[in-house]
């Protein structure tokens, strides 16, 4: 059960109303398409999306980037540091998706996108045919 401060403040008394965002100015002009939007219904989420792109990668750029945008709402309010905010959303979506709990001082200690590419490789060492096509790859380069 949710806790009051949990939930989205209502200006309005009459749960009859939707209250729904405003359409941004920019959007109006330059036009677009709307791919995502979600309300809250009597503590129920609501969800209308359209399959915007062919590879659904895409929607998890998306998805961090309405992330970072939300943890900046939260810095703004003074609640919280982007990066706080930001870790906590980060927790909750994995845990949500059933990945393990991420601990504040591991999460502090990743080596951000050179850091994940370099796991990458070290880890590409020790599969045997990930060896075997980079040996193959240095020899094509040597001749």
């Amino acid at each position: 059960m949710a806790e009051p401060d949990d939930k989205p403040h209502d200006k309005h008394d009459d749960k009859s109303i939707y209250e729904a965002l405003v359409i941004p100015e920019e959007a109006l002009h330059r036009g677009g398409v709307e791919i995502l939007r979600a309300g809250l219904m009597s503590d129920e989420l609501y969800v209308a999306a359209r399959p915007a792109f062919d590879d659904p990668a895409l929607w998890g750029e998306v998805l961090a980037d309405i992330t970072r945008r939300i943890a900046r709402l939260y810095e703004a309010e003074g609640k919280f540091t982007h990066r706080q905010a930001l870790g906590t959303i980060e927790s909750a979506f994995a845990a949500e998706l059933g990945a393990p709990a991420i601990s504040p001082r591991r999460r502090n200690t990743r080596l951000g996108k050179r850091g994940a590419k370099r796991r990458v490789k070290a880890s590409a060492k020790r599969r045997p045919k990930a060896r075997a096509k980079a040996r193959k790859a240095t020899r094509r380069k040597g001749r």
